[in-house]
């Protein structure tokens, strides 16, 4: 019973957190969803460790990680199942922002993303991060510093042209309209 009630107690504390990180990861609300469902029924499976907070935040958004990881291993495997709406579709310049944030996060590698997003969408500190992804803390710190810097730099133009009226997709060799 003791770890039925651990499990609620995790559920309780991070379920939002990793709703929030799940929304960035896989981009749907849905599938945040779910995937969240998937830890804790992962969690339901397993013997929660004994260990301080920041251990225990760590080990969760470790199960949290790998199952984003098969998420996407398995969009790759089915990219026709995988949609994204194109900018001319999005209905104004919030959602805009948003589509090039998705495509700004999906030119990172896997373990800098998720770095990144536990950090800034999660709020997990640099310890939480390094257990989660089997990093040291100075490893969390500098990969947080170098995607960042990425971010910004892919961000640059969608920004100058929102702000100029007028945005379009990373990557696209189309001229706008």
């Amino acid at each position: 019973m003791a770890a039925v009630t651990c499990a609620e107690s995790l559920f309780t504390q991070y379920h939002d957190r990793l709703l929030r990180y799940f929304s960035r990861a896989a981009g749907e609300r849905e599938t945040a969803r779910d995937l969240a469902q998937e830890v804790f029924l992962r969690v339901s499976r397993t013997a929660i460790p004994t260990a301080p907070e920041n251990q225990l935040a760590g080990w969760l958004f470790k199960i949290a990680r790998n199952v984003a990881l098969d998420h996407h291993r398995q969009q790759r495997r089915r990219p026709e199942t995988a949609s994204c709406s194109a900018p001319e579709d999005a209905k104004d310049a919030q959602q805009e922002m948003a589509l090039a944030l998705k495509q700004a996060l999906a030119t990172l590698p896997d373990l800098d993303r998720d770095v990144f997003l536990l950090r800034e969408v999660s709020g997990l500190s640099r310890e939480e991060i390094a257990t989660a992804c089997e990093l040291t803390p100075d490893a969390v710190r500098s990969r947080i510093h170098r995607t960042r810097l990425e971010l910004r730099a892919v961000l640059a133009a969608p920004i100058r042209a929102l702000r100029q009226g007028r945005i379009h997709p990373i990557g696209n060799t189309r001229t706008p309209r």
